[in-house]
């Protein structure tokens, strides 16, 4: 069967908007998740009866619907704030060079390349 020519190409993601999709379904994730508690879904086993270890991990779980949500946000906040910057009219450097909308590093900006090092 012969390709269409005429369709559009489906349009591909750039790194920063697959980060952007990527922290997004985290946060839904977290929001539609129920909400963990020792009587829904049990502690984990512990290798030692320390009850402050216990009580630790009880709060973890307790709260990390809730946390993760507020991280997934803190990011998205950060990928927002930092996307390339349009290279076109006036400027310094070459033309085609990108730069951070925030801070004016060139593209893709040290805060970008950490968060996409560390989501990937």
């Amino acid at each position: 069967m012969p390709i269409d020519m005429s369709a559009p190409a489906p349009r591909q993601l750039n790194n920063h908007q697959r980060l952007i999709l990527f922290v997004e379904g985290v946060r839904e994730r977290a929001a539609q998740a129920v909400p963990w508690g020792p009587d829904t879904v049990g502690i984990p086993a512990q290798a030692t009866d320390d009850a402050l270890l216990h009580i630790n991990d009880v709060a973890f779980y307790a709260n990390a619907r809730t946390e993760v949500a507020v991280f997934a946000d803190l990011c998205l906040n950060l990928i927002t704030l930092h996307r390339p910057r349009d290279s076109g009219g006036v400027g310094s450097g070459a033309a085609g060079v990108h730069r951070c909308n925030c801070c004016m590093l060139r593209w893709p900006c040290p805060t970008i390349s950490e968060i996409s090092t560390l989501l990937h």
